[in-house]
């Protein structure tokens, strides 16, 4: 791949076509979203939470779901935290749900429940970053402020020719600086608006429809056929391995419950006893380990034992596989309890502990 060039090399007029052509192609093309029908803050920061690395498809139910039963500030405000995990269940990265309680209860106290609209107020609250202080003042208050998220990298590195790689403190500010000096400073908000949406809708990660595109002629990666290339990102955490092997315990009518902690994954869930090994061994040396005799006796067997299921999360690869114990004699751990079958749709379960209790209970 040939040097890419930087921004401040192009054409002009090539730089101001581009934020045009994109508004153009927006107004033709954009989908009926319901957060673009609003400026209402609290109503665009849920959106824009919910959609954090998650697709429109995925996070859509999720909104409005969560816009029903909280229909303000007040009303989220004063929702448990296992509340919140319930309704979030099934969309990951479970501490996006807790920060969101927060933020509420601190606009809340603060605000009088009040959602901010400028970047500066919003910046300084739990679980809003750079990126969703932009975007909220943008949409709202139609704040000067660029937005830059995945779409927008993508689609300023492309167009531009930045090989710059975007996760590194230096490519931030470069394309914050770009996307900066790009932004229609009449209306900052639709500009925003075009710059996302056509990175999500036509200069897509995989199969781009450069065929199509408004802009092409001025690309750098059309004009070098370097679209898989850009943008360039660093790999920079390796992928961790867990072996989890859950323990189900059950009279038909109750079953045993664990409530996590807050210092791992699934922070503050519930989930079922689990023992973690460092790799794959078998059921039997399982049963036979000290942490399972312990809890359970020296006699405990096996009833069922499930298929070992892959789950993956950010920089982790689970392997997970659930088994139905007999001939227990239960010596109950601080954080274990006994809930009814008909209670566990309650309760804020990771996705994978879920599905396997839907299917023994009919969930």
């Amino acid at each position: 791949m040939k040097k890419a060039h930087q921004p401040h090399l192009l054409p002009i007029f090539g730089v101001m076509n581009f934020a045009d052509e994109l508004l153009n192609w927006y107004q033709e093309n954009k989908r009926d979203l319901p957060w673009r029908h609003t400026t209402n803050a609290y109503i665009i920061w849920l959106s824009e939470i919910i959609l954090q690395q998650t697709r429109v498809e995925q996070g859509m139910p999720y909104f409005y779901r969560f816009l029903e039963r909280f229909p303000d500030v007040s009303s989220f405000a004063a929702a448990s935290e296992d509340e919140v995990l319930k309704l979030w269940q099934g969309l990951g990265y479970y501490s996006r749900g807790r920060n969101m309680l927060k933020t509420a209860q601190q606009v809340q106290q603060e605000y009088g429940g009040v959602f901010p609209t400028d970047y500066n107020t919003l910046i300084n609250l739990k679980g809003i970053g750079e990126y969703t202080a932009a975007a909220i003042s943008s949409f709202s208050a139609n704040e000067h402020r660029a937005v830059v998220d995945g779409n927008v990298y993508r689609v300023l590195a492309r167009y531009f020719g930045i090989s710059e790689p975007v996760n590194t403190p230096k490519a931030k500010k470069t394309f914050q600086e770009l996307a900066d000096s790009l932004i229609n400073k009449k209306n900052p908000a639709l500009h925003n608006q075009a710059m996302m949406e056509f990175g999500a809708l036509l200069c897509k990660p995989k199969n781009p429809g450069c065929g199509i595109c408004p802009v092409r002629l001025g690309c750098y990666a059309f004009k070098h056929n370097a679209t898989t290339h850009l943008p360039v990102k660093l790999k920079t955490v390796k992928t961790k391995e867990r072996y989890l092997n859950y323990f189900l315990v059950t009279d038909g009518k109750t079953v045993l419950m664990n409530k996590r902690g807050d210092d791992d994954i699934w922070a503050n869930m519930y989930d079922l006893p689990v023992l973690e090994t460092k790799g794959l061994i078998s059921v039997e040396e399982i049963l036979n380990s000290t942490e399972v005799q312990y809890a359970f006796g020296e006699n405990v067997k096996a009833e069922y034992v499930s298929p070992i299921n892959k789950h993956i999360l950010t920089h982790q690869k689970l392997f997970v596989r659930l088994i139905k114990l007999s001939n227990y004699q239960v010596k109950l751990e601080q954080k274990w309890f006994y809930t009814g079958v008909e209670n566990l749709s309650n309760l804020a379960l990771p996705k994978i502990i879920f599905i396997f209790l839907k299917n023994i209970f009919n969930l």
